[in-house]
């Protein structure tokens, strides 16, 4: 049972996601969005902060930006385009200061998310988690952008 109500959530948050059918505006400065939603109390998960890395080629990892999310769960301005470039990266989530600000124990210290990003050009991302104390699903909304 706990399982579909984490299927239906995850569904909800990729459905609720904007579908981006011009390149322009605020999305500009936009490239990569956040969204997190708190399973136990089915509302959004903020403030939570996160920092977002680039593999080096040496495989290493380097910060290029990091961010809270805000009170509905989200988090727009994290990179900008210039700064994302292509390549793999790792979204690493406080998830431990989250849950204990919450008065909960949780089972992750940091919960994260590694994925390669325009690797067939150019798109815009939207990364969405589903989380609670024991466990965490993510899904992504990788869109074409027209310029």
């Amino acid at each position: 049972m706990l399982q579909l109500l984490l299927l239906a959530s995850v569904a909800l948050l990729c459905h609720a996601a904007p579908i981006l059918t011009a390149h322009g505006g605020s999305d500009t400065k936009c490239p990569m969005t956040v969204k997190i939603l708190d399973a136990v109390k089915g509302t959004p998960a903020g403030p939570m902060a996160l920092n977002l890395y680039q593999r080096t080629a040496d495989g290493g990892w380097t910060q290029v930006a990091n961010g809270m999310t805000d009170a509905s769960g989200e988090i727009h301005n994290l990179i900008t385009e210039q700064k994302f470039l292509p390549g793999v990266y790792r979204v690493d989530f406080d998830t431990k200061s989250y849950w204990k600000n919450e008065g909960s124990v949780p089972f992750h210290e940091v919960t994260n998310v590694v994925f390669e990003a325009h690797s067939e050009g150019h798109r815009h991302y939207t990364l969405a988690m589903l989380l609670s104390p024991y466990s965490f699903t993510t899904t992504a909304l990788v869109t074409d952008v027209q310029h």
